[in-house]
């Protein structure tokens, strides 16, 4: 369970503290690494995030429209979204996968054996559930599950934060021309590192 607190309310958020956030690891405060904060980075397949991002995007008054997909697409590869670029974000996160307090998960690991997960999760946070409550837990984190609750738990947000969810939806998406190209990109800068390994990109983009 996540829960995203305002910066203004972390003082009088109760202990333990969970805090949901799209930070650059550079940018995540000092303190966080001084005092050994446990962070979970969920990461996932770059063209299916382009795919999230572009209906994202769309969907959210607070961010700017995408004229078309083409365009979103230039815009992605470059790194002139929100956020900046897919690339960079995972070279930063890169460096502090050895880092003992750091745990990175890949979407499409939840996806294909959620129950297990939530077991390494749990595990990495201190916590010791039963079979009982990993599998309540597991039932209520689905996509589905979530999908169908989100009016309650995001409001007039949740058709925002919950379409699809599917792993390789890109495939409607991508023109083979950006698909090659977008091959390239995570080739060059991503192939070889740790980070590029557990994104499992020849399984889920290619």
């Amino acid at each position: 369970m996540v829960c995203c607190v305002h910066p203004q309310n972390v003082e009088e958020a109760p202990s333990p503290r969970l805090l949901g956030a799209h930070l650059h690891p550079d940018n995540i405060p000092a303190s966080f690494y001084e005092k050994k904060t446990k962070i979970l980075v969920v990461f996932r397949n770059p063209k299916d995030t382009m795919v999230s991002f572009y209906h994202f995007s769309n969907s959210n008054p607070a961010l700017p429209s995408a004229k078309s997909w083409d365009t979103f697409y230039s815009q992605f590869m470059s790194g002139e979204v929100p956020w900046g670029s897919y690339f960079d974000h995972a070279l930063g996160w890169e460096k502090k996968m050895d880092d003992p307090n750091v745990m990175v998960v890949t979407y499409e690991e939840l996806k294909q054996d959620l129950s297990e997960n939530i077991r390494r999760i749990s595990s990495f946070y201190g916590f010791s559930l039963t079979e009982a409550q990993v599998q309540q837990i597991a039932d209520a984190s689905t996509f589905k599950a979530m999908k169908e609750s989100s009016s309650s738990s995001h409001g007039n947000m949740g058709n925002v934060f919950f379409r699809k969810g599917e792993v390789g939806d890109w495939k409607n998406y991508f023109t083979p021309e950006q698909s090659r190209e977008m091959d390239e990109v995570f080739n060059k800068r991503l192939a070889g590192t740790k980070i590029g390994a557990k994104l499992n990109y020849q399984a889920h983009c290619q």
